[in-house]
């Protein structure tokens, strides 16, 4: 006989569980480790907060509802009621798998609000207004956050899918082509350095004699792919203090005159300059704390799915429910985790 089938089963039962608590205690230390990465770095950094998406919260409610149901399926084995652990079983994979999807649903939705994993906080390249302007119909446009305005009043969605459009043909260029002019557009005038952009034999000058270079046509491009995506000083949709607001060393700051202010004043240039240079780090933390937990779920549910096969095969009832337990005890871990992970991220984000 071999030593395991020696053991006592009340032995081998506390083995297994002393292999579960290791494993959970390694995921804590993880997270223990992310979390604090993310309160440590916000220290005195310029911090993009905004409120989590509806699909976190959906996912929270699923995997409440997936451990919910493995409790049911380990009561139903205990009293060797096959046909409700079965039931139960299927329906924790099913909110397993639920908890899953809408996590990618909070993604897209955070991809649709202009977070994104790797993105600045603020827009440097193509701001509105750096090189680049144009009057529409006449009217000088300004830009006010994310918000493309005629005379203080922002233009018209129909209204700007026209002049979308025309600048559409910017966002492409060439370094051994000059860029050529293919839609034409007599209600839009554009300034590059304050100066009319002439167009000649469909091609961009800057004056009579000087046709725009590469590096004129790749700022063009860039303003091209703002406007394509609305895009003004920030790189988050929406209106500034509404849908999201930026920090500073924990102390929000206000935005007025397309600057920032720091207790009502504008930053100093140089702070100005560092918050034009600063990543949006608090999206990045939060993909990659979510995403980490989410490969754990995922993981757990492909080996909830052999457990699942298990239960159809009538392997578990009263006599037998140790590992219907252990996977239990890990999956209600992750769901606990979540929890928390998804409070800090409400209190803190």
């Amino acid at each position: 006989m071999n030593r395991e089938n020696e053991m006592s089963p009340e032995l081998k039962e506390k083995m297994k569980k002393n292999l579960v608590y290791v494993g959970i205690f390694s995921i804590v230390m993880l997270f223990a480790g992310l979390t604090s990465g993310y309160y440590v770095s916000m220290g005195k950094s310029f911090w993009l907060k905004y409120p989590l998406p509806n699909g976190f919260y959906l996912s929270t409610l699923f995997i409440a509802l997936s451990s919910l149901s493995f409790w049911f399926a380990i009561q139903s084995a205990k009293k060797d009621k096959q046909g409700q652990l079965k039931g139960a079983m299927l329906a924790t994979l099913i909110f397993g798998a639920g908890f899953i999807y809408y996590q990618f649903v909070g993604y897209g939705q955070l991809v649709d609000k202009g977070v994104n994993p790797v993105n600045d906080i603020l827009v440097t390249n193509g701001r509105y207004g750096e090189y680049f302007e144009f009057k529409y119909k006449g009217a000088l446009v300004a830009v006010d956050g994310n918000n493309y305005l005629i005379n203080g009043q922002e233009i018209q969605d129909a209204e700007f899918q026209k002049i979308q459009n025309y600048f559409k043909q910017f966002e492409k260029l060439s370094r051994t082509k000059a860029k050529q002019i293919n839609v034409q557009n007599q209600d839009i005038e554009l300034f590059y350095n304050g100066s009319p952009v002439l167009i000649k034999n469909s091609r961009l000058y800057v004056n009579d004699s000087t046709q725009f270079t590469y590096t004129d046509e790749l700022r063009l491009s860039e303003l091209a792919v703002n406007i394509r995506d609305k895009r003004g000083d920030f790189f988050a949709h929406g209106t500034y203090g509404k849908d999201f607001t930026i920090y500073y060393a924990g102390k929000e700051l206000q935005y007025k005159n397309r600057s920032l202010l720091y207790n009502g004043i504008p930053l100093k240039p140089h702070m100005q300059l560092s918050a034009m240079q600063s990543a949006d780090t608090a999206s990045a933390y939060l993909y990659l704390i979510s995403f980490v937990h989410l490969l754990h779920v995922l993981i757990a549910l492909l080996y909830l799915v052999k457990v699942a096969i298990a239960s159809f095969t009538g392997k578990f009832n009263s006599q037998n429910t140790l590992s219907l337990r252990l996977s239990s005890i890990f999956w209600h871990f992750l769901g606990l985790l979540w929890l928390y992970l998804l409070v800090f991220l409400i209190f803190i984000h």
